[in-house]
């Protein structure tokens, strides 16, 4: 199959950067090359319709790590890199905001707050007496204590106590993606949907990729910023992560505000449209969940309604309306990578869940690394 001169001309060929994944770090990348460079021609192939990893199907938490996820963490992390990795996700927040707007990605600061149960009374002990310490070393990143003890207890059924993170904010997700590509468009940058790329290879020129396996296109620069399905073009320290969710029917006064985690975060919900939004339990089956397969498993669905009807809404009669899974990408260690991986190629990926906090700012280093 040939490209038309006008789709050569205007549309797909002489690039001189493609990006592979249109999701929050694809489309940063693309932005900040454009505003950097604005006469470098910039493409993004996307797999499918929309954004397909996670970007279009997260959560909407703009969070940076709970108290008892940061405990966790430090069995195989040094206190000083938790530190800079929260720095780095605050940062990367801010620069999400400064880039699109509060407005336009509906960003309120309502708070967050892990729960504790029974079971996990030993970590509740040792998050509330390591917490001083952790606020010490976060007060001049936030200017102020971020964790401390919560008294509300929402109506939960059997949770012993709740921690709350005061600079924890949530987003639209629907409303932030929009705004992306909307803004991405508007740079100059060229989007094809409907477009896999199966294979590429560096030149004597630049870069040549397969697309759909019947179509070349050729680039100068390629930067791959497809997280979870990043493992299929790279040998690096990223693997797939599924994490599925489901959403209420909408609840009468339904008392929930702000966003919440439980069980080092590996559950997490929030009120959406006066609709329980929830997801989590990739902790059941981590090898099952190793996947970049899309379907919702019976298991962890079955999962998030228990919890639903015996803790987060005990007493409450309610329907589930919607479930879906989104790909993350994660590795043993949560840094971000952004590398060259070979002659004209750089990779941005291993965003660790938490896409909404550091996509952003990854993409803009990788545009950095490329024009530089």
């Amino acid at each position: 199959m040939n490209f038309s001169y006008w789709e050569n001309k205007e549309l797909i060929g002489q690039n001189d950067v493609v990006i592979i994944g249109s999701g929050i770090t694809g489309l940063s990348a693309a932005i900040h090359l454009k505003r950097k460079s604005p006469f470098l021609k910039v493409l993004i192939l996307e797999r499918g319709i929309l954004p397909w990893g996670a970007s279009t199907k997260n959560a909407g938490f703009a969070c940076f790590g709970s108290l008892g996820e940061v405990l966790d963490d430090l069995q195989n992390t040094s206190l000083d890199e938790i530190v800079r990795l929260i720095e780095s996700r605050n940062n990367g927040l801010n620069m999400l905001i400064e880039l699109l707007g509060k407005e336009a990605i509906d960003f309120q600061l309502n708070g967050g707050f892990e729960l504790f149960r029974p079971e996990q009374k030993e970590e509740y002990v040792e998050c509330l007496d390591r917490m001083g310490d952790l606020n010490d070393l976060l007060r001049k990143e936030f200017g102020g204590s971020v964790y401390s003890k919560e008294e509300f207890d929402f109506g939960f059924e059997g949770v012993i106590g709740i921690i709350k993170n005061q600079y924890e904010g949530q987003v639209d997700t629907g409303k932030m993606m929009k705004a992306y590509l909307d803004l991405a468009r508007k740079e100059g940058v060229n989007i094809i949907n409907g477009a896999e790329v199966t294979q590429y290879s560096s030149t004597v020129s630049g870069v040549e990729l397969e697309i759909n396996n019947n179509l070349t296109i050729k680039t100068g620069k390629l930067v791959i910023c497809s997280n979870g399905f990043a493992k299929q073009f790279l040998n690096e320290d990223v693997e797939p992560a599924r994490a599925q969710v489901l959403v209420t029917k909408p609840i009468p006064n339904l008392p929930l505000k702000g966003t919440f985690h439980y069980d080092k975060g590996y559950y997490y919900f929030r009120n959406i449209h006066n609709r329980v939004l929830f997801g989590g339990g990739r902790n059941l089956d981590f090898k099952g969940e190793n996947t970049t397969e899309m379907e919702c498993t019976t298991q962890i669905i079955d999962t998030l309604k228990d919890i639903l009807s015996n803790v987060i809404l005990p007493n409450t009669n309610y329907e589930v309306d919607y479930h879906w899974a989104g790909i993350m990408g994660v590795g043993e260690n949560k840094e971000p990578i952004i590398k060259e991986v070979g002659k004209n190629i750089l990779c941005a990926v291993r965003l660790g869940g938490m896409g909404v906090a550091l996509g952003t700012m990854v993409g803009k280093e990788a545009a950095a690394a490329i024009t530089d």
